[in-house]
């Protein structure tokens, strides 16, 4: 099962071929032949050869022990090969679900940006993907958002009038500038789930990721400053730092595992903060792997050195555990820890956090600056919300829809794009970054789509740099659907139409 099936007739397994037979009905198995290893094996060539198709849910156990006439246990043993394998995924109280990756799926190339400290951003090109943000006739892959059909909207509502209801003055005073202390509290025990060791007074309340980034900015950069960056980068990062007079330090980045350490050590020197989101990152999807997030701490922390750690695809992870940020291994308060329930739960709420460390002091002095306090109603809904393992219980719901997702959209690309195209298999968040063919120029492949009503983010977005002409980002934070396919489609013909 380590290799591909070459034929419907033949199985590879440790690279020689078996005969095999399909079951059906009456079942007859090979002399010898180990039960659920052929059960397997017959799945496998049905999920290899498109009959169950990435993102399916697959029979139950039950019914697999009925139709092939054997114990639930065999059953079981014949499920944990396939998943052994990598051909299928178990999802609690959900079953089981393909989770084959296409023989075709080709990893997009570790970037190398020129070696600059500065650029220009497309500005004329991101206001142009969302100047027509509310137009629901077009299909936006470009929103980097999770559909409102996959959030909790009745039950935020309700939480929101309990709010109106609990607060003095019924929400419209001013709250303290820290922030709302229920949902300081409630964030500092959520981050249990990676050892956080974080209290409601390491906590300050913000309006949303951006406005956490901005802040950190503006405590401790000053005009001129050089921060080093992930290349690719969201643009929302990129404007920020132009806008407040920063050089801009962009760094190789691999699409599976992040920013290269090596890299980011060489330019130490040079700069006098870091700023990454360190999982499931934007627009790229990588993530940066736990011994890569140790050594890029402890360099920094030897030169004494900020990190600003945008985490706020973590709690979106598609495997078993959620991945540490760079603030599980601070020891000295440099790193502040940036987070949102943007992608997670309210994107219009705009209620965001960030732990600042030993900058808090002057964060909060930014805060009182810049916006005085954060809304007290929406605070004190999502706090509501996130009590009595409710938010835990969305957030299964949302990353067993999103990987399912991410399967439909892999599969997809692959089948509808041209063959050059190269993607990852997402573990996390919903982005998906694609690299074309070098003769493509994304750029005019938005609007080609926008013809067609569909939008996708270019990948020049995402640089100050003449680079990733040939790449965008998709999000896959839309509601699977046949619709969502067809569009896929009709997209991947016009790319093949740019030829």
């Amino acid at each position: 099962m380590n290799s591909s099936i070459e034929n419907e007739n033949y199985l590879f397994r440790n690279g020689k071929d078996i005969p095999f037979t399909i079951f059906a009905g009456n079942k007859r198995y090979m002399k010898g032949e180990i039960l659920y290893q052929k059960i397997a094996e017959t799945i496998a060539w049905q999920i290899k050869t498109g009959i169950w198709k990435a993102g399916e849910k697959l029979p139950s156990l039950r019914t697999i022990s009925e139709e092939y006439g054997v114990s639930l246990n065999t059953a079981i043993q014949a499920y944990y090969e396939l998943e052994k394998h990598g051909l299928i995924i178990s999802r609690p109280k959900s079953g089981y679900m393909v989770n084959y990756k296409p023989l075709r799926l080709s990893v997009p190339s570790t970037t190398r940006p020129p070696v600059k400290s500065s650029g220009k951003e497309d500005l004329d090109l991101i206001t142009e993907v969302y100047r027509s943000i509310e137009d629901t006739s077009v299909t936006r892959f470009s929103l980097g958002i999770p559909e409102d059909v996959l959030l909790p909207v009745a039950k935020l509502n309700k939480e929101l009038i309990s709010a109106m209801r609990s607060l003095p003055g019924n929400g419209t005073r001013y709250e303290d500038t820290q922030g709302n202390i229920r949902l300081r509290n409630d964030i500092a025990r959520f981050a249990y789930s990676w050892n956080g060791n974080l209290t409601g007074e390491d906590i300050v309340t913000t309006t949303g990721v951006t406005n956490s980034i901005s802040l950190a900015l503006a405590a401790i950069t000053e005009k001129g400053d050089t921060i080093a960056v992930e290349s690719p980068v969201y643009f929302g990062m990129l404007q920020l730092a132009t806008n407040l007079g920063l050089r801009v330090l962009e760094l190789p980045t691999n699409p599976v595992t992040g920013i290269d350490p090596d890299a980011l050590r060489k330019v130490l020197p040079q700069i006098q903060v870091c700023l990454l989101i360190s999982n499931f990152s934007n627009p790229m999807g990588s993530c940066i792997p736990e011994e890569h997030k140790k050594a890029i701490v402890n360099m920094l922390s030897e030169h004494d050195i900020p990190l600003i750690e945008d985490d706020i695809y973590g709690d979106v992870f598609f495997g078993n555990a959620r991945p540490k940020p760079c603030k599980a291994f601070d020891e000295k308060g440099l790193v502040l820890w940036c987070g949102s329930f943007s992608k997670t739960l309210a994107p219009g709420y705009r209620v965001g956090w960030i732990a600042p460390g030993k900058f808090k002091e002057a964060i909060i002095r930014q805060k009182h600056i810049h916006l005085i306090s954060t809304p007290a109603i929406n605070q004190e809904a999502v706090a509501r919300f996130m009590e009595n393992d409710r938010y835990e219980n969305h957030l299964r719901k949302l990353r067993h829809e999103l990987h399912t997702n991410s399967l439909h959209f892999v599969r997809s690309v692959m089948e509808y794009f041209p063959d050059e195209t190269r993607i990852i298999n997402p573990q996390g968040g919903f982005m998906l970054w694609v690299e074309a063919d070098k003769r493509i120029d994304t750029t005019k492949l938005y609007y080609k789509a926008m013809e067609q009503k569909i939008s996708i983010a270019p990948g020049r977005m995402f640089t100050l740099q003449n680079q990733f002409r040939n790449c965008m980002r998709l999000s896959f934070g839309q509601r699977w659907s046949p619709f969502i396919e067809e569009r896929l489609m009709v997209l991947g013909n016009i790319m093949k139409e740019s030829f």
